[in-house]
């Protein structure tokens, strides 16, 4: 049986990892930030000692945008030199990196959708410390797999979808952007390709796309999200051409999919994931 460390295991993804790691042959072992510091070189050592682990996902990031512009240490010591330490134990023990990454290390001014080999050019910081991260593992660790990926909800934690959700029950008028498209990307979604990359375990390494198919606006997003949570509630949601932030956002990030598309067929558009997700959330609050 395969065993497989995850670290940032309280966030939204690792408890996504979490809600299915059951339906799955492989052994998980979770940790939280409160349990390994990956900015601690040494936690790490001592985490994998001799625990023959044969994946190591990390999940784990400074994932505030906005603070990052002026948490810039923090956000560099987390993203970058944490995903280093992580990169250089799994060298040292053999163990095969699973790496979460993210749109934001492009700056968003293509037009048509990002391949993984486009060239990056991160404009905030929070995508510039994402981006050191991912040249520190290819640097120290052959055995790889970055996955960039594109605007992650899911039934935990803060994100979009629950916080239009809160809004929509609040009968609250929204004024969302209509600024930036890219592609929703749901938690179970990236679940499902991470199990494959694991099950497969002959995926060639290097960076993967990953993402819905289709894409859309955070206008487009939200007013899915009241369709399928309460229609009635749709006429609440409406575009606004610019929402104010501190951290600039890439106004086009949408992922080009064909290299994962060859080894991953399981595709659903956005729509069908945030249909189901939002089903899923009602199932379990209503």
């Amino acid at each position: 049986m395969k065993k497989v460390i995850v670290l940032g295991s309280n966030g939204q993804l690792g408890k996504t990892i979490k809600d299915f790691s059951e339906t799955e042959a492989v052994q998980f072992v979770f940790f939280s930030r409160s349990e390994i510091d990956i900015t601690n070189k040494n936690n790490l050592i001592t985490a994998f000692g001799n625990s023959n682990f044969d994946y190591c996902i990390n999940c784990a990031a400074y994932t505030n945008v906005e603070a990052a512009e002026t948490n810039i240490e923090e956000a560099f010591l987390i993203n970058a030199e944490g995903s280093k330490n992580i990169a250089e134990v799994c060298n040292s023990f053999q163990v095969k990196l699973i790496h979460i990454s993210t749109d934001y290390v492009f700056d968003g001014e293509k037009e048509e959708p990002y391949t993984t080999s486009d060239i990056t050019n991160p404009i905030n910081q929070y995508g510039k410390s994402k981006l050191k991260g991912e040249l520190y593992i290819q640097e120290h660790l052959k055995t790889h797999y970055i996955i960039r990926v594109s605007w992650l909800y899911s039934l935990h934690g803060k994100n979009f979808v629950k916080t239009i959700i809160d809004k929509i029950k609040n009968d609250a008028v929204l004024n969302i952007t209509t600024e930036e498209k890219g592609t929703p990307t749901s938690c179970i979604d990236l679940v499902a390709f991470i199990f494959h990359i694991i099950k497969r375990d002959n995926m060639p390494y290097g960076i993967y796309n990953f993402s819905a198919s289709g894409s859309t606006t955070w206008y487009g997003f939200a007013k899915e999200v009241a369709i399928n949570y309460n229609a009635d509630k749709t006429e609440n949601i409406n575009p606004s051409a610019h929402f104010k932030t501190i951290a600039k956002r890439p106004k086009y990030s949408v992922f080009d999919l064909t290299k994962t598309e060859q080894f991953y067929k399981e595709l659903n558009t956005w729509q069908e994931s945030v249909g189901a997700l939002v089903e899923k959330y009602k199932m379990e609050n209503n």
